[in-house]
């Protein structure tokens, strides 16, 4: 059982010592770690997750580290006061590195942020951080999120509800709580 929690722990403490960008960077890696390498989540609960993260407030790669810390132990056959454990270790473990990494170079940064070389660092990472994020897009562009061309009733509601999101938000900057009502509102109805 324990092993389980210090998985969580470097797993989590790891995506947060490489997770440039935000929460939404961070989304490929979690990914990468709770679905793909330990299998602790199917790619359908995942995708859940990431919904609920982005719905509820706070920053989304907090909130996936939290529900995925509670749901893996779930899954793991615990009790829920074992998983109240695994989001706590999880939570903590994204948050770490990013406290103590702001505390030493906060102390730093103020001193060389005008320096040559710190600014063509930053230039290099701002397109990872784009590719991170796009990549967190594509991710989620899974046959369990669209259904699949077999059942082309929920196939194109799927594709309507994402185009109406996509332009929503860029054309017509609809707010986001808005259009997740909305989207959530039309599958409830046509689902």
């Amino acid at each position: 059982m324990w092993w389980l929690y210090i998985k969580l722990f470097y797993s989590f403490f790891k995506i947060g010592l490489f997770g440039f960008g935000g929460g939404y960077a961070m989304i490929s890696l979690i990914q990468g770690e709770v679905v793909n390498r330990y299998h602790w989540l199917t790619s359908g609960q995942f995708t859940d997750i990431v919904a609920i993260s982005q719905m509820t407030p706070g920053p989304i790669g907090i909130n996936s580290a939290t529900y995925v810390g509670y749901t893996s132990v779930v899954n793991a056959g615990y009790g829920h006061g074992w998983a109240v454990l695994g989001s706590v270790t999880a939570t903590f473990a994204v948050v770490l590195p990013s406290f103590i990494l702001m505390l030493l170079i906060s102390k730093f940064l103020m001193k060389f942020k005008n320096h040559p070389v710190v600014e063509h660092v930053f230039q290099g990472l701002r397109p990872a951080v784009v590719g991170l994020l796009a990549a967190a897009a594509l991710l989620l562009l899974t046959p369990e999120n669209f259904s699949t061309p077999d059942n082309p009733w929920q196939f194109y509601i799927s594709i309507f509800l994402f185009a109406f999101a996509f332009i929503g938000s860029l054309v017509y900057k609809m707010n986001p709580i808005k259009l997740i009502c909305f989207c959530g509102l039309a599958g409830w109805i046509l689902f």
